[in-house]
């Protein structure tokens, strides 16, 4: 049974080494989270640095998620001091328990405060695609596929909630992903 594999991607406002309130809520924040999404049903799994060090993007051992990348639009720092982005690579069971474990609970109340922390850049912020059984997807594939969506729109292999796809390429219809579409919430 494939995966869905899902790589989000913004860029801060300020740098995550940054001392101050904005970047201290926006960790706080983050690690509770973490802390939920990875006990939602259909969690599979994410990207994590092998030393877990806060901020440590570049050069970090992601293991078989590959080497860490961004794509070409982002033009903050590389270095700790400087990286100013926040990105993340999953594996789902499917698009209903991604899509909700985004626009439910903690993430969502943190999707609402997204512009006190992230720059409203005009590009797609998250990606998604289907991996077949056993398969990591890497920071490479996250970066290939949300730069295909920003340049070409949602196609079968790489897409949004909004605009998604089965398996098997079929278009799928955003308000049969997840109960919160027809209530008035667009997925971002």
């Amino acid at each position: 049974m494939p995966a869905l594999a899902l790589y989000t991607f913004g860029v801060l406002k300020s740098p995550l080494a940054d001392a101050g309130a904005r970047t201290r809520e926006f960790y706080e924040t983050g690690e509770a989270v973490y802390r939920t999404i990875s006990q939602q049903p259909g969690y599979l799994a994410r990207a994590e640095p092998a030393g877990g060090d806060r901020g440590v993007l570049f050069g970090a051992d992601w293991g078989s998620w590959g080497e860490f990348a961004v794509p070409a639009w982002y033009g903050k720092g590389r270095t700790p001091e400087t990286t100013a982005l926040a990105a993340t690579l999953s594996l789902w069971t499917g698009l209903r328990p991604a899509f909700d474990a985004v626009h439910t609970g903690l993430h969502r109340e943190a999707l609402h405060r997204r512009y006190d922390w992230f720059e409203r850049t005009g590009r797609p912020n998250h990606v998604a695609w289907w991996v077949p059984d056993g398969v990591i997807p890497t920071w490479r594939d996250g970066v290939s596929r949300l730069e295909h969506v920003h340049e070409h729109g949602s196609a079968a292999h790489a897409f949004t909630f909004h605009d998604s796809f089965s398996p098997d390429g079929t278009p799928t219809r955003s308000q049969d992903i997840g109960p919160q579409v027809g209530h008035g919430v667009r997925p971002t």
